[in-house]
């Protein structure tokens, strides 16, 4: 008669060999058409007729044009959509009000919403025949196909980022910190730099190299709202699309090769970021100590 200790245990689905070989099998395969293929082909095209093409491509004033208005969105955008994160996290997670969970529904709207939709939402607050553009019309403001409306579209596009990342993190944390900060005299601003901010610092990065990610490569709202002007009003993935309509495949690929460097470096700061520990959630056995470094930091 066989005792508990002598009976076997049924082997688990993963410890089966073929089957782990298979979706280890599986997912390789899906992994090296999906994403490898392509940044590889990207690669492969750019450079196909040269490092002169190649160059050329690069240093046009469409292309540097291109490049640098992408740089200037992204460095407004992200700075901004960084403290709308931070204000956000903070009021959601360490304050009980009327209509949090509304505000929640509403930070991610962006996520939900097509980013062609919200282009043509802009057209219709901001157009001619919009809301407010009459009387912007007026004052001499011009918001669509310029400049602005390139980035109010990559501000909506990238607004939830940066809150998403916060939130579940400050939520898990809780309120102790900062309760025994203020207990301790130290006013709004000390509690935030010296405390929240020390225990939220990677997590607010990972979602700041997001943000930038996104703003960089941001499609779909950029090209309603910007009008496709060539030289003026074109970032750099709507240059790209310019190129390849004109039948300029290596200046495209060549373009395209920017995006990709940058997506690189974005995981690989990505990574980087979560062995610093972003998103760690302390446990409650290291409450106490915390506690106490926050008492010695708002002494």
């Amino acid at each position: 008669m066989s005792t508990p200790a002598t009976r076997r245990k049924p082997p688990r689905v993963g410890d089966q060999p073929l089957f782990r070989r298979l979706l280890i099998g599986i997912v390789l395969v899906l992994v090296a058409f999906l994403i490898l293929a392509p940044l590889i082909i990207i690669g492969v095209e750019a450079f196909a007729k040269g490092w002169q093409v190649y160059r050329d491509t690069i240093t046009h004033p469409d292309t540097r044009h291109a490049i640098m208005l992408t740089v200037l969105a992204a460095l407004v955008a992200v700075p901004v959509n960084t403290a709308f994160g931070i204000a956000a996290a903070w009021a959601i997670t360490k304050f009980d009000f009327r209509g949090k969970r509304f505000l929640l529904v509403v930070i991610e709207i962006p996520f939900s919403v097509s980013p062609i939709v919200a282009g043509v939402a802009y057209l219709f607050v901001y157009g001619l025949q919009g809301v407010f553009g009459p009387m912007l019309d007026e004052y001499g403001i011009k918001i669509l196909f310029a400049i602005p409306g390139i980035i109010l579209a990559s501000m909506f596009v990238t607004a939830p980022f940066v809150a998403r990342e916060l939130i579940p993190l400050m939520q898990a944390q809780g309120r102790d910190l900062e309760e025994a900060a203020t207990s301790l005299g130290a006013s709004g601003w000390r509690t935030f730099f010296s405390v929240t901010l020390p225990n939220i610092k990677w997590a607010l990065l990972y979602g700041v190299v997001l943000c930038n990610a996104r703003v960089m490569g941001e499609f779909g709202a950029v090209s309603v709202v910007s009008g496709n002007i060539r030289g003026q009003t074109n970032t750099l993935p709507l240059h790209i699309e310019l190129l390849y309509h004109d039948y300029q495949a290596a200046g495209a690929f060549a373009s395209a090769s920017i995006l990709a460097l940058i997506a690189v470096f974005t995981i690989i700061a990505k990574v980087a970021l979560e062995r610093q520990g972003a998103g760690r959630v302390h446990s409650p056995a290291t409450r106490p100590s915390l506690v106490a470094n926050t008492a010695e930091k708002t002494s």
